[in-house]
């Protein structure tokens, strides 16, 4: 398996030997990368192994068992919608099971020549019919209506748990995964609650209805049926059953992977080109291809041992009308009793392997649903206690802080740094020192494996993020916009900040002749993840975001890396008026911007010097 942080890591994207990887080891497998074989490194890598107890790693194959008792609290609050849905399935399906002894008694009645009786016969076989499309539409109806508002607040779930959940667990999964659990299971979902589940309820009806009625008419041939057939018929569906999980969980997995292979491909797209690793990764998503196909087609050899029924049933069949010959002669039933046999058995049959067939998508179901409650179980986390209000300015300050992405070997050591009410520090050291993780445990993105970080003397760990998002602010490197116009990215600050407030902050900030500048003012489009938008404008937008926050602390990564002089400029006057009255961490290599500040923290090895 090639290693996933490929696409997060520069080493893994062009195949080149000696650069460092975030894994905080110097890659040295460019050559093994070249020729698209597994990289050595993913023993290492932090994607793979994590060793910090906060992050619960996601199963490729959880486990199905009790999934559905696991998701009953999901459908508890539609109990009663679901019995009322319960209750018109039974009656339709007793509208289906009564047709058969109607025709019986249909055929009794014209070999008896009895008219009236035959007129009966029709008339409720006629109401039957009427009454079983009404039941069963208003059935389906309120199955799907119960189905999809279930749906809809799973859904609105697995975002919430995503949306909040650690960026250790988000970055230690493929996105394709996440997207895969989070809208392919959600999706999958729905369609066999829409679609599947009220045939299900249905046939299971039908089957228990269909034997009370055999028995009621012929106890003998029900108990050469059950005897002689529905134990061949209840091998077939175990012989199924004895690999359908696996096989369904396998083609899960396998479409998981192959989600991600793409996304990634899609995703480094252009980096792929420029370093020439293209043929590489193709050749790895050629492979996830494969084995999703093997996969599927085991699934598919599974499902079909399901077509074994349909020999049962012409075999029962052939029994049953020998033996009702033989019982009609000698007069121990009629031929309408035979007539309700043979019907009945073909709706035995076809129900059971409309139920082999229920049950198989089913199977598919539950291996989505275990799939899809492993990710609600794995990003479940819970408010720290209520403590008193954070004060609006403190001191922000690490104690013995460690900290590693891959089990065993630290990025941060011991480290112990302060930074009180109002300072303008910055914090330098070479690349791969530990200063973005330093910052990322700072604003409480990531947890510490060992120490603190306290704000006013109270641990980070237990501050609700709604709390600490007001008191500290990181603007990365790297500011991620949606798509939308620019006011659209704006408002994605806490508090929903009206456009009154963003024309504030944009003034407060110095920064109106850059908006004036924009072809729409705020209502420009940004595009595709900001790609309308330089780099030195998406840090702007960063940057009015955090003063619509107006935070205690503000950490600024590079934020002027790699930009133009003018908008490094620019970006330099409105960190000066954010920074007033507030603490500003400031990342950067830029000799310009360090000089601009009175304090440097420096950062060597993960250590601070």
């Amino acid at each position: 398996m090639s290693c996933p942080f490929c696409v997060l890591c520069l080493p893994g994207l062009l195949r080149l030997p000696g650069l460092l990887c975030p894994s905080g080891v110097r890659c040295v497998s460019g050559l093994l990368c070249s020729l698209g074989l597994p990289c050595p490194l993913e023993l290492l890598c932090p994607l793979w192994r994590l060793s910090v107890a906060e992050t619960r790693l996601l199963s490729e194959a959880p486990d199905t068992a009790r999934v559905l008792r696991r998701f009953w609290p999901h459908l508890r609050p539609y109990r009663g919608r679901i019995a009322v849905a319960l209750v018109t399935t039974a009656l339709a399906t007793a509208a289906v099971v009564g047709i058969a002894p109607m025709i019986g008694a249909g055929v009794d009645a014209v070999l008896a020549g009895d008219r009236s009786a035959l007129w009966l016969a029709v008339g409720v076989l006629a109401g039957l019919t009427l009454l079983r499309l009404i039941l069963l539409a208003a059935a389906e109806l309120q199955l799907t209506a119960v189905g999809e508002r279930v749906v809809r607040g799973v859904r609105e779930l697995v975002v919430g748990r995503l949306a909040s959940a650690p960026l250790r667990f988000i970055e230690a999964h493929r996105t394709g995964d996440l997207l895969r659990r989070g809208t392919g299971e959600v999706a999958e979902l729905a369609q066999f609650v829409r679609a599947s589940l009220p045939d299900l309820l249905g046939a299971l009806i039908s089957l228990g209805m269909t034997v009370v009625v055999l028995l009621a008419y012929s106890w003998l041939l029900t108990l050469v049926l059950l005897a002689l057939f529905v134990p061949a018929a209840v091998l077939v569906l175990r012989w199924f059953g004895r690999d359908a999980d696996d096989a369904f969980g396998d083609q899960a997995a396998a479409e998981a992977t192959m989600t991600a292979q793409f996304t990634e491909l899609v995703t480094a797209g252009e980096t792929l080109r420029l370093g020439g690793g293209t043929a590489a990764r193709l050749e790895r998503f050629a492979h996830a291809n494969d084995e999703a196909l093997r996969s599927a087609n085991r699934s598919v050899a599974v499902q079909n041992r399901l077509e074994a029924m349909a020999l049962l049933e012409g075999l029962a069949t052939a029994a049953l009308l020998l033996l009702g010959v033989w019982l009609v002669t000698t007069d121990q039933v009629s031929v309408g009793t035979v007539v309700v046999f043979v019907l009945a058995t073909r709706n035995l049959f076809e129900g059971m392997v409309n139920l082999s067939e229920l049950l198989a998508e089913l199977r598919i179901a539950r291996v989505g649903l275990a799939r899809l409650l492993d990710l609600l179980a794995a990003t479940e986390r819970t408010e720290p206690p209520a403590r008193a209000e954070l004060p609006p300015r403190a001191e922000l300050s690490t104690s013995d802080l460690g900290y590693a992405y891959v089990d065993g070997v630290e990025v941060l050591h011991g480290v112990r740094v302060e930074f009180p009410v109002g300072d303008r520090a910055g914090l330098v050291g070479e690349t791969g020192s530990g200063k973005t993780t330093l910052a990322k445990l700072l604003s409480g993105l990531y947890s510490p494996d060992r120490g603190t970080v306290s704000y006013g003397g109270v641990d980070l760990a237990e501050v609700s993020d709604s709390a600490l998002r007001g008191r500290v602010v990181l603007v990365p490197q790297q500011v991620h916009l949606v798509r939308g116009t620019v006011a659209d990215n704006l408002a994605i600050a806490p508090g929903e900040p009206d456009r009154d407030r963003m024309v504030q902050a944009v003034s407060a900030l110095g920064v109106d002749d850059w908006v004036a500048s924009l072809p729409d003012g705020l209502d420009t489009p940004v595009g595709r993840r900001g790609e309308r938008l330089s780099a030195g404008e998406r840090q702007i937008v960063g940057l009015v975001r955090a003063a619509l926050v107006d935070p205690a602390v503000l950490i600024l990564d590079e934020a002027t890396a790699d930009i133009d002089p003018v908008t490094a400029a620019r970006l330099e006057r409105a960190v000066d008026r954010l920074h007033e009255g507030r603490t500003l961490i400031v990342i950067a290599h830029r000799t310009a911007t360090i000089e601009r500040l009175p304090r440097v923290v420096t950062l060597a090895d993960g250590r601070v010097v």
